[in-house]
């Protein structure tokens, strides 16, 4: 058995490691067997629509964790390139638009619903309180569903490489879903460590067309809710900001 070699990166759910000529993200202790096994069968969907995504190995279990062994996405992210020299920021976001574009034009029926799992979280934030969980959960279920590949997790951080070859990695949470709503997703994530960028993101993906900035905007107290579900305390007060208009 291959060794675990350098550490490359980590998360709240992950840790990214080299081993030999690929990489093995290996789950926490906490996560359950079947995220492996689903990012890798999302890997696969990717590998098949000709996306720009590492290519699926296999799942393995290592030290009472499992993991998705894949080819290795070098170089470093768009998040680090913009951090690192802000002028290359407007390329950066374009190609950031385009590869969101990419996605956003294949279809994904098999996938699981994006409003179903923005559902699921919002009834699981019982800091939003019954009465406030009611309005939000009604105010979804009139927003379109979409048949649309949504990556879930589409931010700089998990872009890598040069703008015009870069590799989107972390697929664990694609779904389908209407496009609108994975870029209200992607401005949300993003807004709490680089608010100017967020802003700017949604204004390059807009400038390419397909979707505007109201409806984009339409998903943003469900996908704030949502994200109050997800452990990130030091995100609440802003999250609950953006629930605020419903």
């Amino acid at each position: 058995m291959v060794e675990l070699g350098k550490l490359l990166g980590k998360g709240k759910e992950a840790e990214v490691f080299q081993c030999g000529d690929h990489v093995l993200k290996l789950y926490k202790a906490h996560a359950p067997k079947s995220s492996a096994f689903r990012e890798a069968a999302n890997l696969a969907i990717a590998e098949r629509l000709g996306l720009p995504a590492p290519v699926a190995l296999g799942v393995q279990s290592r030290r009472d964790r499992w993991g998705v062994a894949m080819t290795l996405a070098a170089g470093e992210s768009f998040g680090a390139a913009m951090t690192r020299d802000p002028t290359q920021s407007p390329s950066y976001l374009q190609s950031m638009a385009r590869l969101q574009r990419h996605i956003h034009a294949c279809p994904a029926v098999e996938l699981a619903s994006m409003k179903a799992r923005l559902s699921a979280n919002i009834e699981r934030s019982t800091m939003l309180g019954p009465i406030r969980q009611r309005s939000l959960l009604d105010g979804l279920a009139a927003l379109p569903d979409g048949d649309i590949l949504c990556h879930g997790d589409f931010h700089p951080w998990n872009i890598l490489g040069p703008a015009e070859d870069a590799i989107v990695v972390d697929w664990l949470d694609a779904c389908r879903g209407d496009p609108a709503a994975d870029v209200c997703r992607s401005f949300v994530l993003m807004r709490h460590s680089a608010p100017d960028l967020a802003t700017r993101y949604v204004k390059a993906y807009t400038a390419i067309g397909g979707k505007s900035g109201d409806d984009i905007s339409a998903w943003l107290p469900f996908i704030a809710a949502a994200r109050l579900a997800e452990g990130v305390p030091h995100e609440v007060d802003e999250l609950m900001a953006l629930v605020d208009p419903i």
